[in-house]
């Protein structure tokens, strides 16, 4: 199974690609998508035409999105609103289920303390996937945990819905 993370931003967004196999999780690659210094429908179309471009390059099975739950103002909260919405449209495109987890949902699959700081999250990310070094920059980092996290949910959920069976007694 590959996962495509995301970290939405209007200026930077944050991605990283997890690829399980078993109980073994790679990281297949993350970065930075920057879209500063143009007008806001360009950074817009370049979200769009890069998150098209990893959809293509790592063909995942789902993406895994941090959702909205608060912003500093109403007008950053539109901003990265519309950031994420070119990003789901991106994934609609290619036919991907995207998945939503909030902050308080991905810090809580990773260190099991949904008010962690980002530097604890850098460092269980670095730990979960044995990366030599934490990735960097912050925005990588949270989409892998973002990525982590799904894959935390995908697994839980199957083995909640795997039929079990009890010995009966004669």
């Amino acid at each position: 199974m590959i996962i495509l993370g995301i970290d939405p931003g209007s200026q930077r967004t944050g991605y990283g690609c997890l690829e399980c196999q078993g109980s073994t999780t790679t990281s297949l690659g993350y970065g930075v998508i920057r879209s500063t210094g143009v007008s806001f429908e360009k950074r817009l179309l370049k979200i769009y035409t890069e998150v098209r471009a990893l959809i293509e390059q790592y063909r995942p099975d789902a993406v895994a999105l941090e959702n909205l739950f608060h912003a500093v103002n109403a007008h950053s909260a539109l901003k990265l609103g519309h950031a994420r919405g070119v990003i789901m449209l991106a994934a609609a495109e290619a036919g991907l289920e995207v998945f939503e987890y909030t902050p308080l949902e991905i810090k809580s699959a990773l260190v099991g303390y949904g008010r962690a700081e980002k530097s604890q999250v850098q460092r269980m990310v670095q730990i979960y996937l044995k990366l030599p070094e934490q990735p960097e920059p912050d925005d990588a980092s949270d989409a892998l945990a973002v990525g982590i996290c799904h894959l935390h949910h995908h697994f839980t959920k199957l083995r909640m819905e795997k039929p079990r069976y009890r010995k009966t007694q004669n």
